[in-house]
């Protein structure tokens, strides 16, 4: 991967434009010393809003913690560990244009006594949160503060950003071949067969253009549907289409064309063109230059386990999806140059979230899994001095371990399995049990496999005979404890304290 991904290249005098754009708003951040842009983003129900909120949760709560003398919950995160921390509080949203990310909201949500889940994210917001430490000894000790912009923004977004760097004839191609592909084909069936009855040189018509957009749409939906779990479907907006919706720049779709018949003058090609390159224009490249291209450490949040119970399809699809992110990047190692007028992002973690629908015991399969789906593109990442990690995770823990005894069929000896307990949200169902959201259950998560590569061949988790696989059953967040003060406590998390120093460590030393 070079300094800018082959996906990302920008030939043109207009590009050129954009580039200088995006290299005078990152002069302006180290002008104005803006501290450190976090991006936080994540596949399709994977976390990003609890993550964020457990975050700021646990940091503006630490310096106090440590004082009325309570446990630390964040052991790895070295500057806690050090007991260097000495406050973080949230400050004024420093982006008017951007909306502010809801933290308060998405707290009461968690912690309140009808605790429940907050909703995801579907547009971008920025939250920035001032840390307050010491910095260790030599020249630099003594008290200083570090500004971190939190920006959450969807995954489907971040997938669209290849798209800079294809045309529609390109895009249209890869995308009707991937939909024929068998995991894909019965869900793309109406779509495609509309697609190629109406042909690519039918006359231009809104609403052929409509019709063929809404199935197109509906397509991506069912194939981002929990059952399938598929995770490469751009554009983006088709599935968060925000303001957007019902504008042109979203009423396009795939044709079987070429380059030389988007240029016909009248055509439903011509005007799928059209369309295509304004989504371009009026939808990823403003996302690209005001936001992506400013950030400097970068978390990607992964529902490995959905794409692990739908099958290898889904797997694959998976892998195909990180690489695509990793492509997106600008990655490589920070020096004063590339801060000044060409900022890079220099740390990523990948992290595979609902830790806690498995026993710790699967944890580091877990995290081996999703290193294996991004393998070939973080050694990319590598090569020019970016520095990429992989972790197994759970921001808020929902459920606790207990080992139960079981009864065994033969013999009638009796076995301890490693079991997960919690709550179940309400209407979810158990061996015809629904639950009412109070009532607790004990649920044998299995294992996964210890040979990563096992689940290209579909093979996920091992179950005890005769038990049921019950991992993906959704829990309510846990009861939070209240501190002297009588505001809730962070809630409990698994390695959410190792993401934080590798993301912030070296900035806090």
């Amino acid at each position: 991967m070079g300094e800018t991904p082959p996906s990302l290249a920008l030939p043109n005098f207009s590009d050129l434009i954009f580039e200088t754009g995006i290299a005078a708003r990152s002069f302006a951040d180290f002008v104005t010393g803006s501290g450190l842009r976090l991006g936080v983003t994540g596949l399709s129900r994977a976390g990003k809003t609890v993550f964020i909120t457990a975050l700021v949760h646990q940091l503006t709560r630490a310096a106090k913690a440590a004082a009325e003398g309570r446990r630390n919950p964040l052991p790895v995160f070295r500057l806690i560990a050090e007991k260097r921390l000495t406050g973080a509080r949230l400050e004024p949203q420093p982006n008017d244009a951007v909306p502010r990310f809801a933290y308060e909201d998405h707290l009461a949500a968690l912690t309140a006594e009808d605790r429940h889940w907050p909703d995801s994210t579907r547009r971008i917001s920025e939250l920035r949160l001032t840390i307050e430490f010491e910095r260790k000894g030599g020249w630099r000790s003594g008290p200083t503060s570090l500004n971190i912009d939190i920006v959450d923004y969807p995954g489907e977004w971040l997938l669209d950003l290849p798209l800079l760097g294809k045309s529609y004839a390109q895009w249209s191609r890869e995308t009707l071949e991937a939909s024929a592909a068998a995991a894909r084909a019965p869900l793309a069936a109406e779509w495609r067969g509309a697609t190629f009855a109406i042909g690519a040189k039918a006359p231009g018509s809104e609403d052929e253009a409509r019709r063929l957009a809404e199935l197109f749409t509906g397509y991506l939906k069912a194939a981002r549907a929990e059952r399938y779990a598929l995770s490469t479907l751009p554009p983006g907006r088709f599935l968060r289409p925000g303001d957007l919706e019902g504008s042109p720049a979203l009423t396009f779709a795939p044709l079987p064309v070429e380059e030389s018949q988007t240029e016909t003058a009248d055509s439903l090609a011509a005007m799928m063109a059209r369309r295509y390159e304004a989504y371009k224009t009026h939808v990823v490249r403003p996302f690209f230059r005001d936001h992506f291209s400013r950030l400097d450490r970068q978390i990607v949040l992964v529902d490995a386990l959905a794409a692990l119970n739908s099958g290898p399809a889904a797997v694959r699809d998976l892998e195909n999806a990180l690489a695509d992110v990793l492509t997106a990047f600008r990655a490589g190692r920070t020096n004063l140059l590339s801060t000044i007028f060409r900022p890079r992002i220099d740390k990523i973690l990948f992290a595979a979230t609902k830790a806690d629908h498995l026993h710790h015991t699967s944890h580091d399969r877990l995290e081996a899994i999703l290193r294996h789906l991004v393998g070939r593109a973080i050694s990319r990442a590598e090569t020019v001095g970016a520095a990429v990690d992989v972790i197994a995770m759970a921001a808020v823990r929902a459920t606790r371990e207990a080992g139960v005894q079981q009864s065994r069929k033969r013999g009638g000896d009796r076995q301890t399995l490693n079991a997960i307990v919690g709550v179940p949200l309400p209407g979810e169902e158990i061996d015809g049990e629904i639950f009412d959201g109070t009532k607790e259950v004990a649920i044998f998560p299995g294992e996964l496999p210890a040979d990563p590569r096992a689940v290209f061949r579909g093979e996920t988790l091992a179950v005890a005979p005769g038990e049921a696989d019950y991992r993906f059953v959704r829990f309510r967040p846990p009861v939070a404890d209240l501190a002297t003060d009588g505001l809730p406590l962070p809630l409990p998390h698994i390695r959410l304290d190792r993401a934080l120093e590798f993301l912030l460590g070296d900035k806090v030393r």
